[in-house]
C-alpha cells in the first residue's frame, strides 16, 4: 500500500475542528493561553486533569502551574512536534474509575534522555515514509517511553479517552517496532475523535467476538481492534522491506499472526460497521480492513452501508 494511501486513510474532515473546539473550552476553564495544534489539544486535557488533581489535593501552588501553562512552557520536553517523556514506574499514576496507569505533564516533569529523543525520531521518520507521519503528529504529539524492553519480551502499550493524543508504551531499540505501537495507539486516538468529531453513539449491548481478546466485545472495542491493528499491519508489510535481520523476524511473526485474527474477525466487520452512522468512518475502516485481507483488492473496497 503507497504512502499516499495510507495518508487517505486517516485523513478525515472535523476531526481538526473537534480538537480546536475542545482545546478551547478546557482554555476557557483554566484560563489558559493555548493554541490549536493537535500538540496544545493533547497538553491541554494533561492540564486539565492535573489542574483536578491539584484541586483535590488542595495543592495551590501546583493548580496555579496547570492554570497557567502552556506548550511554550514545556520545550523543554520537546522533540517538536512531539513531547516524549520517559517516566518512572513510581510517577505513574492511577484513577478511581480505571486501573490503568497514566502520567500527567506536570511542573517537575523532566526531559527523556537524548537516545529515547533519538528512538522516536528515527521511528516517526519511518511512520512518515510510509504514509503514517500525519497521524502521530495529529494523535500521538505526548509520547510515553515507559519500558526498555527486549524483542522476546512481551511489549504493553495503551491511550487513555481522557488523554487524546497521548501514547504510553514499552519500547525496544529498534525504531520500526516503536513505530507499529506508536500508529497502533494513535489510531486509537484518531477512532475516538473521529467518533465525537462526527456524533457517532454506538450500541452498548451489541457486542461481536474479537480474536484479539478470544471474547465477545462491544462495537466499539471490536472496531477499534480492526482499525488499530489494520493500520499497524499495513505499516508493517512496508517497513518490513528495510528492516534489519534483527528485527525482520519481529515483525515477520507480527504479520502472521494478524492474518490469523483477521481471518477470524472478517466476517463479522461489515455487520459491526452498519452501525456507524457516518459514510466516511466507515469507508476508512472497512478500507483499512479490506487491504490488510485481500492486499491486491481495490484501494476503493466498498464499506458497509
Amino acid at each position: 500500500m503507497s504512502a499516499l494511501s495510507s495518508e487517505s486513510l486517516v485523513a478525515l474532515g472535523g476531526i481538526a475542528d473537534h480538537q480546536r473546539l475542545r482545546t478551547s473550552r478546557i482554555t476557557s476553564v483554566l484560563a489558559n493561553r493555548l493554541g490549536s495544534s493537535a500538540l496544545d489539544y493533547a497538553v491541554a486535557h494533561h492540564l486539565l486533569e492535573g489542574a483536578e488533581h491539584a484541586a483535590r489535593a488542595r495543592d495551590a501552588d501546583r493548580l496555579a502551574w496547570y492554570r497557567r501553562a502552556t506548550v511554550g512552557d514545556l520545550t523543554h520536553l520537546s522533540a517538536s512536534p512531539h513531547i516524549v517523556l520517559n517516566p518512572r514506574s513510581a510517577e505513574m499514576l492511577r484513577s478511581e474509575i480505571s486501573e490503568t496507569a497514566y502520567y500527567l505533564v506536570g511542573p517537575d516533569s523532566s526531559p527523556a534522555s537524548p537516545e529515547a529523543h533519538g528512538l522516536v525520531r528515527a521511528a516517526t521518520a519511518s511512520a512518515t515514509e510510509h504514509g503514517f507521519g500525519n497521524l502521530l503528529t495529529q494523535h500521538a504529539p505526548v509520547i510515553c517511553l515507559l519500558n526498555h524492553r527486549r524483542l522476546d519480551e512481551t511489549l504493553h502499550s495503551w491511550a487513555l479517552t481522557r488523554l487524546p493524543g497521548t501514547v504510553f508504551t514499552d519500547y525496544t531499540a529498534h525504531p520500526e517496532v516503536l513505530a507499529r505501537d506508536l500508529i497502533h495507539e494513535a489510531a486509537h486516538n484518531w477512532l475516538n475523535d473521529a467518533l465525537a468529531a462526527h456524533d457517532v453513539r454506538l450500541p452498548t449491548d451489541v457486542t461481536f467476538f474479537s480474536p484479539w481478546r478470544s471474547t465477545d466485545r462491544p462495537v466499539f472495542g471490536f472496531l477499534h481492534a480492526c482499525w488499530a491493528f489494520a493500520l499497524t499491519v499495513l505499516y508493517t508489510r512496508e517497513a518490513r522491506h528495510s528492516a534489519t535481520d534483527a528485527v525482520a523476524p519481529f515483525l515477520d511473526t507480527h504479520l502472521r499472526h494478524q492474518a490469523v485474527q483477521f481471518a477470524a474477525a472478517t466476517e463479522q466487520v461489515e455487520q459491526a460497521l452498519s452501525y456507524v452512522t457516518s459514510h466516511e468512518i466507515r469507508e476508512r475502516i472497512g478500507r483499512a480492513v479490506g487491504k490488510v485481507v485481500d492486499p491486491a483488492g481495490s484501494e476503493e473496497r466498498p464499506a458497509a452501508s
